[in-house]
């Protein structure tokens, strides 16, 4: 189940008239990951200020109770829900031109190397994340379907990115394996890519003690990724390493932020800092080695550096 703190995303205000004017009509698009539906919120300005998506939360209030044919809802200044529309005309979902197959491999022949799926083939197990779905096929393997039904430009380009680089990275011990490319079923549209699914669930969420040996092999697949590759990450956070519970290894994973070498390559955003800047600072607390660690000191809960 998607965290509900994800779950709404906002495509921001739309003002009919002076957004300084408290009772202008203001209409806000806001996509929900959990129904993968977008919903119009309507109300007045006075509501809506610019940039602060108070709408997410409003709509999160009536989101489990609003049937699938409902595409917006109206609220008074109170945030209470005052109409709802079935109305398609009400609906400002943008069409996605995913594009073929056939055209990506031809623009980059070493797609027609690498394994497809069609979307009918795949078996829905629950929602991970925005854009992440747990999925199954062969009535036995699973797998992490990310996807991208929101049309935005950068959304999509960084998805298109993060499956191109994956799908040339060599395998390594440290980094989620690319499995297969997703296809719609009637134009064979390349809609998303599945992974490995790896069940130990991220750093972000471990209730246990900060291994060394992660802080090893994290900065390993660092350098490896830098320094080998040109490849930087760019958002190297707690969120973003898996735990394998088979291995006890930590998993990079979630590379729509990448940089190959200078294209892409954002300010303050650095691998280097991203390791000292989240995997200590976020486990100083409970900074120890474990039992199994290759390193024996003991550093107890609270040490500080």
């Amino acid at each position: 189940m998607i965290d509900p703190e994800y779950r709404f995303f906002s495509e921001g205000q739309g003002y009919f008239g002076s957004r300084e004017n408290p009772t202008t009509e203001t209409h806000c698009n806001v996509w929900d990951w959990d129904q993968l539906r977008l919903i119009k919120v309507k109300g007045t300005a006075k509501l809506f200020p610019p940039e602060e998506d108070v709408e997410n939360s409003i709509l999160a209030q009536f989101a489990n109770y609003l049937s699938p044919e409902v595409r917006a809802i109206t609220v008074d200044d109170d945030g209470f829900l005052t109409g709802i529309s079935t109305d398609p005309e009400e609906d400002d979902t943008f069409f996605i031109g995913y594009l073929p197959l056939s055209l990506c491999q031809s623009l980059c022949p070493s797609l027609a190397d690498f394994p497809t799926i069609y979307f009918s083939q795949l078996r829905e197990l629950d929602r991970l994340g925005p854009g992440v779905d747990l999925m199954s096929y062969n009535d036995q393997k699973m797998v992490a379907f990310k996807f991208n039904p929101i049309s935005v430009p950068r959304r999509l380009q960084m998805s298109w990115k993060e499956m191109n680089l994956l799908i040339k990275l060599l395998p390594h011990p440290n980094i989620l394996p690319f499995d297969r490319i997703v296809l719609e079923d009637v134009e064979s549209r390349i809609i998303g890519f599945t992974t490995k699914y790896i069940p130990g669930g991220t750093l972000a969420d471990l209730k246990r003690p900060f291994r060394f040996e992660w802080l090893q092999q994290l900065t390993q697949v660092v350098d490896y990724l830098n320094l080998e590759l040109g490849i930087i990450h760019q958002d190297i956070a707690p969120r973003n390493l898996l735990v394998d519970p088979e291995t006890e290894k930590i998993i990079l994973f979630d590379f729509d932020w990448a940089a190959n070498r200078k294209e892409g390559l954002l300010k303050d955003r650095d691998d280097v800092s991203g390791v000292c800047l989240y995997a200590l600072r976020d486990y100083h607390q409970r900074f120890t080695s474990h039992e199994h660690s290759s390193l024996g000191t003991d550093y107890r809960h609270g040490t500080r550096y």
